[in-house]
């Protein structure tokens, strides 16, 4: 897993942070390498078996109340034992003053020591939804992405296959654009696969013959957006008369990204065939098939059911027959 330097995160201005540095200076090169956040108000008391180093440590009122209770000693034997374990930083809230013993243990510790404003429940959610974004895993696929009826639909398929022209099509229908060409693909928790465009490509898409388009200024900010959920991915192939398609739907394929697994359907590309459609028909479906609904499914139960009762009326029939 990457990681990310305390120097990375004090010196991160869009995220909202606002971290002022007290102490520790020396150790603004340790790193933080999972996105989650630990109160070590246990530590503080000298208990420190589940403490994580790992994670970033935030100090409220309650923590630096309690520190500023125990006796001098304690207090300093607990801060001593705490600034050991090589943990990546400390983050006071609300904007309070550090007790003096703190900032020479964190100093001692090469502990970098930082404020914020934020109340702690504030900074919480802004550091972990900073941490998730910037240290949970990611890639880059060769594909389009748009967002059809709130579906997150990957277009993916070899280079002239005609991805770009269906989601531009797509978006002249009123749907939205979210990445043409390369699209990044970030695994959210809890396992949730986001994607969005490259910063150098945001709104823009490539149409053979045609050159490079921007979608916000063409179709307007409703045609685009920033990232989308991936619900579901659309492999675009060219059209093989010796190959046999599913044509039922009972075929359960899936495109792995960062290890999890997409519904997948591949759509079989000639001329006459009306691609746009069946990507939103597609999405419909999808939409179904998460309420719980399969049609293909229950199309085949209703086959099944109907040949047993066929099957049944002729047994007895024949039985019937040879009896009289």
């Amino acid at each position: 897993m990457a990681g990310l330097t305390i120097q990375e995160i004090f010196g991160e201005k869009e995220a909202g942070l606002d971290l002022e540095l007290l102490g520790g200076e020396s150790g603004l090169g340790r790193f933080v390498q999972v996105p989650r956040i630990q109160k070590p108000g246990l530590a503080l008391a000298g208990y420190t078996t589940n403490l994580h180093p790992d994670r970033i440590q935030v100090l409220g009122s309650t923590e630096l109340s309690y520190l500023q209770q125990l006796h001098p000693e304690i207090a300093r034997d607990n801060l001593k034992k705490l600034c050991s374990l090589n943990i990546s930083c400390l983050v006071i809230t609300k904007d309070q003053d550090p007790p003096a013993m703190l900032l020479e243990a964190t100093e001692a510790g090469g502990i970098p020591l930082l404020r914020t404003h934020h109340q702690s429940s504030t900074f919480i959610s802004l550091i972990t939804q900073f941490l998730e974004e910037r240290l949970l895993p990611s890639t880059t696929v060769h594909g389009v992405l748009v967002d059809v009826l709130g579906v997150g639909v990957l277009l993916l398929g070899g280079s002239g296959i005609g991805k770009s022209e269906c989601a531009l099509d797509l978006v002249l229908r009123g749907h939205r654009l979210v990445a043409d060409d390369v699209v990044k693909v970030r695994m959210k928790l809890p396992a949730v696969l986001f994607g969005e465009g490259m910063d150098l490509l945001h709104y823009h898409m490539e149409v053979r013959g045609l050159g490079i388009i921007n979608i916000k200024h063409l179709f307007g900010v409703a045609a685009i957006r920033e990232r989308k959920k991936i619900d579901l991915a659309l492999e675009l192939v060219e059209w093989d008369a010796e190959k046999e398609y599913d044509r039922l739907g009972l075929e359960e394929e899936s495109y792995e990204i960062l290890g999890l697994a997409v519904p997948k359907l591949t759509i079989p590309v000639r001329p006459g065939r009306n691609i746009t459609s069946i990507v939103e028909v597609a999405a419909r479906n999808q939409l179904l098939k998460e309420m719980g609904y399969h049609s293909a499914l229950e199309f085949q139960d209703r086959l099944e059911k109907r040949m047993a009762e066929t099957a049944w009326l002729h047994a007895h029939t024949i039985i019937g027959d040879n009896l009289e």
